[in-house]
């Protein structure tokens, strides 16, 4: 299947605090999107590899992602090599993605800047034709993406766009909660930890709710481009009164 996004997230739950909201938005217009989660998450405090597999299924079905896979790479572990790196190429070439979102380049966990520099790599040589990848058995057709965003997480970065997400706000934070044994639930009898406070859902709220003053609407969700991003008029700036 060919897809319009892939979002890559070094851990399940990543991608949903961080472009949730995009992701259904995009959905909503008709596009097709996929999330490749690096790892199980299996160095997690909470919960078990296991339950955050189906938390992860549970959070796709409410974003009604069209496909979600994991490379099942060490949660803590992978590095930017080439063993990696022909991981993330595979996953590109079987999706085509004219987009790719991917973790922070920088963050509070070392996996998401990790991450963030495995998937800029193999979205390059993804394209050089003598790198050859197979899927079952075949050779695979080169493809690199048109673009390359991060996602922003727990570290600020101003972002180089942001996206209006006020209309499936609810939703997002839906697909958040989904991972019921990593946020806050008092009903769980789980370690604490820096996200299952009540705090750290707040300040994704709060966030949404900066970013989105930067462009006028209640909710929004922030982006960085290495690339310098054009437009094709004038009308892709043209917003809706607030």
């Amino acid at each position: 299947m060919k897809l319009d996004i892939l979002v890559f997230g070094a851990h399940p739950d990543d991608v949903e605090l961080s472009c949730s909201g995009t992701l259904l938005v995009e959905k909503i217009k008709g596009k097709k999107v996929g999330i490749v989660d690096l790892t199980q998450g299996e160095l997690g405090t909470r919960g078990t590899s296991e339950k955050r597999k189906q938390e992860a299924l549970d959070a796709a079905s409410i974003m009604k992602i069209d496909i979600r896979e994991n490379l099942e790479m060490a949660d803590g572990f992978f590095m930017n090599d080439e063993a990696h790196q022909r991981k993330i190429i595979a996953s590109l070439r079987k999706y085509q993605p004219e987009i790719v979102l991917c973790n922070a380049p920088a963050d509070r966990h070392p996996d998401h800047g990790r991450a963030a520099d495995l998937v800029y790599t193999a979205a390059f040589l993804s394209g050089l034709r003598k790198i050859e990848t197979k899927e079952n058995s075949s050779l695979q057709k080169v493809w690199r993406p048109k673009y390359v965003f991060n996602y922003i997480q727990d570290r600020y970065f101003h972002p180089d766009f942001v996206i209006d997400i006020t209309d499936v706000f609810e939703k997002k934070i839906e697909a958040i909660k989904a991972y019921k044994t990593q946020f806050f639930n008092p009903e769980l009898k789980e370690p604490e930890t820096y996200i299952s406070s009540p705090e750290f859902l707040e300040s994704i709220i709060y966030r949404a709710k900066m970013f989105g003053k930067l462009i006028g609407v209640k909710y929004a969700e922030g982006f960085i481009s290495k690339k310098m991003i054009g437009f094709s008029s004038f009308d892709a700036f043209i917003q809706k009164d607030t």
